[in-house]
């Protein structure tokens, strides 16, 4: 159990007041971690954090922030200090995807809105929180990528350009910073059951579709990410960084 035990521990979630980034920061919790969970909307993330609390095992904390804005994220880094204390436990689960169509025809605005929030933000966060886990030797950051940066899509293929660049992120940030003692991995989701992807999983014909090309037969749930989140930022995964570890019920494999 000492390999999974998280007491001590703080860590900082990004889109975690529902879906993925909150079964993920109740795993945490549940396994001894404060958590610091962010959004962009405060009373849904007062609801989430009375939720993981009324669990009684780790604690919760709710500070809104979009993670898009420089100040608010430094903000957010500096609540995090001063409600639980220096960071050890990062995972960047905001996403956007504001564009749907031909990346040869996205304009400028979509372009950049779809690579700051998916990318540069996440650069920012690593940024501001490394300093912490340098003074302590260790810690682990986990960023949400997706399958789709392993495969080009005619009508998706900006978010899965952006995807794609976040790994190359992790990788760069993983070579950096080993020596220091930090990790970093990608979380690559394939079809989760979110509000994020409910255009792909909540139409009959569409969801057949998809489902009939998972070996696995469903699509993801939120669940699913809680023991990932678990053993990448616990000593069970002490031996792991610059990877992307995919979860998406066979659907990418390696060929």
């Amino acid at each position: 159990m000492s390999l999974f035990d998280l007491t001590g521990k703080v860590a900082l979630l990004t889109g975690a007041s529902k879906g993925m980034g909150l079964a993920m920061a109740t795993a945490l919790a549940d396994h001894g971690a404060t958590v610091v969970i962010s959004a962009r909307k405060q009373e849904a993330l007062d609801t989430a954090a009375a939720g993981i609390n009324a669990r009684g095992k780790g604690s919760a904390h709710a500070v809104s922030c979009n993670v898009g804005d420089k100040e608010q994220l430094q903000a957010l880094v500096d609540k995090t200090h001063d409600l639980a204390g220096p960071i050890d436990i990062v995972i960047g689960n905001a996403g956007v995807n504001p564009y749907y169509g031909k990346t040869s025809k996205i304009d400028d605005e979509a372009y950049r809105k779809t690579m700051d929030a998916n990318v540069l933000s996440n650069l920012w966060l690593a940024q501001m929180v490394a300093p912490d886990m340098v003074a302590k030797g260790a810690g682990s950051m986990a960023f949400t990528s997706s399958i789709g940066a392993f495969k080009p899509s005619v009508m998706l293929g900006t978010y899965g350009v952006s995807k794609l660049a976040l790994i190359g992120l992790v990788r760069n940030l993983a070579a950096e910073f080993g020596p220091k003692g930090i990790r970093f991995n990608a979380i690559c989701p394939g079809l989760v059951k979110t509000e994020f992807a409910r255009e792909l999983w909540d139409n009959p014909e569409t969801a057949e579709k998809y489902q009939n090309e998972v070996p696995l037969r469903r699509f993801g749930e939120p669940e699913d990410f809680a023991g990932l989140a678990v053993f990448l930022a616990s000593d069970a995964s002490k031996y792991m960084t610059g990877q992307a570890l995919t979860v998406c019920g066979g659907s990418s494999m390696w060929s």
